[in-house]
């Protein structure tokens, strides 16, 4: 089934997702990779706030290439996912409500998106030319010194992707 959300995203919006269903996202959505992840994860631990609020936001595991004269942003295509597993269960219990990558998730993340009634998207690996004309703005909003793994905010229209893991415990993988 093909489905047009505007984020952020809600556990009621995602109730009605399927494993299988396509989805074009619109509205604003965080970018971060694993050095991003680390440095919230360590904060975490630390117990000091966050410089993002996660609740209800989705993550795009994403490093773009820098942007050419005239682009919003260079070549956006989706980063592994498994390698933000050591972190995803913490940040889904925080309020993150959906993320999209590329690849297999650990049963500790699949787990924690049932339990949160999260979302785990997947994008179209090799297609980041082609996703980058979906995203129409994108700004740094901290870690500026991490070059393209630092977290922005991204706003994006009918930016195509997959449900591959849902809330009711569905996996396309599996």
């Amino acid at each position: 089934m093909e489905k047009h959300i505007t984020l952020p995203l809600s556990a009621e919006t995602n109730e009605d997702l399927k494993i299988g269903d396509f989805v074009y996202l619109s509205g604003e959505m965080y970018v971060a990779r694993d050095a991003a992840h680390k440095r919230l994860m360590d904060l975490i631990n630390e117990g000091k706030e966050l410089p993002i609020n996660l609740k209800d936001e989705t993550i795009y595991y994403m490093g773009p290439t820098p942007a050419r004269p005239g682009q919003v942003i260079g070549s956006a295509g989706p980063t592994t996912a498994s390698r933000m597993d050591k972190y995803a269960p913490t940040l889904l219990d925080m309020g993150l409500k959906g993320m999209v990558g590329k690849g297999r998730r650990s049963d500790a993340v699949l787990d924690a998106v049932v339990r949160n009634k999260a979302v785990y998207f997947a994008a179209i690996g090799g297609a980041g030319a082609i996703l980058s004309k979906a995203i129409i703005d994108s700004k740094v909003v901290c870690y500026d010194d991490l070059g393209a793994e630092a977290i922005r905010r991204i706003t994006v229209k009918d930016f195509p992707v997959i449900v591959v893991a849902d809330c009711h415990g569905g996996n396309m993988y599996t």
